[in-house]
This record gives structure tokens, C-alpha cells and sequence, in this order.
């Protein structure tokens, strides 16, 4: 077993399976753990944030008497209560989760979003505002800083760049046949992002994370006097706040799909090169 620096992703002659390289920069491994929290904290202070009005509307304005084309509530028929997700006319039930649920001490609440998805746990909109905004700064420096770095020390170039091969639909094809048969690369094969990886991170570093910095500008009436184009952009304030909740369910999908890849390929081997840098070269299989 060898403990061998790769920065390139070309395959190195000398490794094979089993072997333990380098994988990750020091760059990467933090940019990554810092936006997790920073992601975690920004979406559960939003849930706070949409609880004080749990519907969307599009256009420049939306109050409780305007048609929302998504709301969280809770209604009574008869004797009986439940909670709900509404978009347009068509209703879910989601008592016990969403709209009506009990929190720790058995008390009824009738908030869109549970307490231990919040931040705080208790209903406060300052709070959530005070959270949600400081980790927006943290949010857009880092991507800033990040893109930079990357830009400067080849690895978007390197890693993230989609070749014109790679772009072929027969070989995004062939990829997804690979993903969904649970047909990972092994060897040196493993150090480089495939043609799906690539295109997820391109879409998340350079469409969403930049797209929710944008919405989120476009809802504050303050950037209407230096900025006007963010919320014209978008066709009125209470439209970028739609898309604003929207990019944020697109983040928690990539996050969940994410972690799932990443439990499939080997949590442990995953996870360690993501934390120290040192990645074991998957066997190749017989």
C-alpha cells in the first residue's frame, strides 16, 4: 500500500486498487465542510422564515386574501383537523409532519414546519432573520472565494470541465446505465468526476448557489434602490421568493442524492477523503 500525492486526474502508471492517494485539496475539504453547515443553517432558518407566511405567489405581490399556487396550513372538517400541502387546487394530507403536528411537550402546533427542522426551534421570525443572514455572507464569500481558488489552481478546469466526449449522449447514456446499476469505477478510474458528477457540481456551483444569492437579493425592498434588475429579473419580488424556495428544495434533492451515492460507493473511504484527503483506490472487480 502506497500513500501517493494526485492532483492530476490522469491515471497514474504506478497505482492500482487497494493503493492510498491524495484526493481532495485542503481547499476543497473546507470550502465543503463550511458550506454543509452553512447550507444546513440557511435552510432550516428559511423554514422559519416561510413559517411566518406559508405561501407562494408569483408576480410583485401576495397576502392571505391573494390565491397562493403553493401553501402549507392546517383546516377543520367537522370535528376532525389536518394539516396540508396545497399547489394550485389539489391538497395532500401531511398531518403529524407539515401544517399540524405536536412538538416535544405534546402541544398542537399549526406552523408549516416542525421545530426540529427550524432554526430556533421555537417559532421567531427576528431570530430566524438574524441566522439567515449571517450565514448568507458566509454563503456568497465562500462561493467567491472558492470559484477563485479553483479558478486559479486548475480544478475547475481539471475536474470539473465537461469534455465534448463526455457531452455525447451516448456516453451520458452509458453512465446513467452504470449509476443505476450500482457499477462504480474502481482503480485509477475513481479519482476523476464522471460526465454526471460533473454536470451536478457545474449546475449546483454555477446555477443554484448563485441563483439563490440572486433571489435572495431580489426579495429584500432594500436592493430595489441599488439593484433593481434582481427582482425585475424574476418578474416581481413574491416570483423570486417562489424560485428562492424552489432552488432550495433542488439543493436538499442534490443533498440527499448525494448522500446516497455516497453511502453506495463506501461511506467510510468517502467520507475519510473528504476529511483528511487520504482516498483507498476501489479494487477492481473480477
Amino acid at each position: 500500500m502506497s500513500d501517493i500525492p494526485v492532483h492530476d486526474p490522469d491515471p497514474h502508471p504506478a497505482l492500482r486498487g487497494g493503493d492510498v492517494v491524495r484526493r481532495h485539496r485542503l481547499s476543497t475539504r473546507l470550502w465543503h465542510w463550511t458550506n454543509a453547515v452553512t447550507l444546513l443553517v440557511m435552510v432550516m432558518s428559511g423554514l422559519m422564515i416561510f413559517n411566518a407566511h406559508p405561501m407562494l405567489y408569483r408576480g410583485e405581490y401576495g397576502a392571505n386574501y391573494d390565491r397562493p399556487w403553493f401553501k402549507i396550513g392546517s383546516a377543520r372538517v367537522g370535528a376532525s383537523e389536518f394539516g396540508y400541502v396545497q399547489i394550485g387546487t389539489r391538497r395532500v394530507e401531511t398531518t403529524g409532519t407539515l401544517g399540524l403536528w405536536q412538538n416535544a411537550e405534546g402541544q398542537t402546533q399549526r406552523r408549516a414546519s416542525p421545530g426540529w427542522a427550524t432554526i430556533p426551534s421555537r417559532y421567531s421570525l427576528a431570530a430566524a432573520r438574524i441566522w439567515h443572514l449571517a450565514f448568507a455572507w458566509v454563503l456568497a464569500g465562500g462561493l467567491a472565494v472558492y470559484l477563485l481558488w479553483s479558478l486559479v489552481n486548475g480544478h475547475l478546469r481539471r475536474d470539473i470541465h465537461i469534455t465534448r466526449t463526455e457531452w455525447s449522449p451516448r456516453h451520458l447514456w452509458h453512465e446513467v446505465r452504470d449509476h443505476a446499476r450500482l457499477r462504480f469505477p474502481a482503480g485509477t478510474a475513481a479519482l476523476r468526476y464522471n460526465a454526471l458528477q460533473k454536470i451536478a457540481y457545474a449546475l449546483v456551483l454555477f446555477g443554484l448557489l448563485p441563483l439563490m444569492i440572486l433571489t435572495g437579493l431580489a426579495m429584500s425592498p432594500g436592493t430595489d434602490a441599488w439593484f433593481p434588475l434582481a427582482g425585475q429579473l424574476f418578474g416581481g419580488r413574491q416570483s423570486a421568493r417562489s424560485v428562492h424556495f424552489l432552488g432550495m428544495a433542488a439543493l436538499i434533492g442534490f443533498f440527499v442524492v448525494h448522500i446516497a451515492m455516497v453511502v453506495l460507493a463506501g461511506p467510510f473511504n468517502e467520507v475519510r477523503s473528504m476529511i483528511t484527503g487520504r482516498y483507498r483506490l476501489p479494487q477492481e472487480r473480477r
